[in-house]
């Protein structure tokens, strides 16, 4: 089936300088985290910190207009952070970047470096189109709470990112559900880079080509497919 990715007029009204480039890739191979995968990350964190100067992650301007959608469709921002805010954190803390597995410690490593949210779903998992839609409310978004499989809903006019399913990600790029994560498993996967004005187009098309070529070199012979920024 041809992968398919929308985003509702709701949510462009919303945030009109709104900015996505997809990867889609198929012939993944994933595993556990490497030393080289897990260096990457620590030279993300690195250039993360040139970048920021001294600065917390939330005063950077992309940070902030974050922020501001964040507030605009009814989150707390200080609470429930975007993931590039929130990996940056991490990756400026004494307890650094976690190690996930592979392809996560890539998506992750671009994350950091370029101060911009990546996800990654596997797509084996995602049931018919993906859509970035204002939430109705009544939406099932299927979680882990206490070691259990737990059922949430999003709030009404929260932004989430869903399938015929239900939710996958909820509040944008906050919190990602286990149903469509990339496991060890993983052969084929979709990765989402997300931008907001004042980003420049052209930094969201530099950051998704560094992670083309980094699926690449650690899946020789995977067939990826760039799908141009929207």
């Amino acid at each position: 089936m041809t992968f398919s990715l929308t985003v509702s007029d709701e949510v462009r009204a919303l945030a009109p300088g709104f900015t996505h480039v997809a990867i889609e890739a198929h012939g993944l191979v994933n595993g556990p985290s490497t030393t080289e995968s897990s260096a990457l990350l620590d030279e993300a964190a690195a250039r993360l910190a040139a970048r920021l100067d001294g600065r917390a992650p939330h005063e950077d301007p992309h940070m902030a207009a974050w922020r501001e959608i964040y507030t605009a469709f009814g989150s707390k921002p200080s609470r429930t952070r975007n993931s590039a805010e929130a990996l940056a954190k991490r990756a400026l803390s004494d307890a650094g970047l976690p190690r996930i597995n592979l392809l996560v410690d890539l998506y992750n490593a671009i994350s950091v470096a370029h101060l911009i949210p990546v996800g990654g779903e596997d797509l084996d998992h995602i049931q018919g189109c993906m859509r970035l839609v204002r939430a109705v409310g009544d939406e099932d978004f299927v979680t882990v709470a206490g070691g259990e499989e737990a059922v949430e809903h999003p709030d009404a006019g929260e932004v989430v990112w869903r399938d015929e399913t239900g939710v996958t990600c909820r509040r944008w790029n906050w919190r990602q559900g286990p149903r469509t994560r990339l496991t060890e498993d993983t052969v084929a996967g979709i990765f989402l880079l997300e931008s907001l004005a004042p980003m420049p187009v052209a930094e969201v098309e530099k950051a998704g080509a560094e992670l083309v070529d980094l699926l690449e070199k650690f899946s020789p012979g995977a067939r990826i497919t760039v799908h141009a920024p929207e």
